[in-house]
């Protein structure tokens, strides 16, 4: 564990599109190694066969800053998602001093870096992912 919360381990990951009625643009469960203190691996698993390998950063807090991170996320070779490419970046959610039973959260905005499936790049989403027990 490092920057006093490991994100390795399982999220519950769900993103709203930044439209006026948010619309639910994804959902799925997050699965984070950390080979370093700095860099992240994993997955994002949304069933049905769709899956993104993630590969990305660690970033330590900051001069008041919480940690934060910043993954890119590749669809497979042969599989519904190839050749899809998304760019995740998010903080870790205020920890409260009196929060009672608080789970981590990771809070932050998703971009379709490439486009599929007839949808354009540039699309933006907001998420939050909360960790799993």
């Amino acid at each position: 564990m490092a920057y006093g919360v490991s994100v390795a381990g399982k999220w519950a990951y769900r993103s709203y599109l930044n439209t006026a009625d948010q619309r639910i643009f994804g959902q799925g469960i997050f699965t984070f190694t950390t080979p370093s203190t700095t860099t992240l691996k994993g997955t994002l698993d949304m069933g049905g066969g769709l899956v993104l390998d993630l590969d990305g950063s660690v970033r330590p807090p900051d001069k008041g800053s919480p940690l934060s991170v910043a993954i890119k996320g590749y669809g497979r070779a042969g599989t519904k998602t190839e050749g899809w490419e998304y760019d995740y970046d998010a903080f870790l959610g205020y920890q409260w001093p009196s929060g009672v039973d608080q789970v981590p959260s990771l809070v932050g905005t998703v971009i379709r870096a490439k486009p599929h499936n007839g949808g354009p790049a540039g699309v933006t989403a907001s998420f939050i992912a909360v960790k799993q027990s």
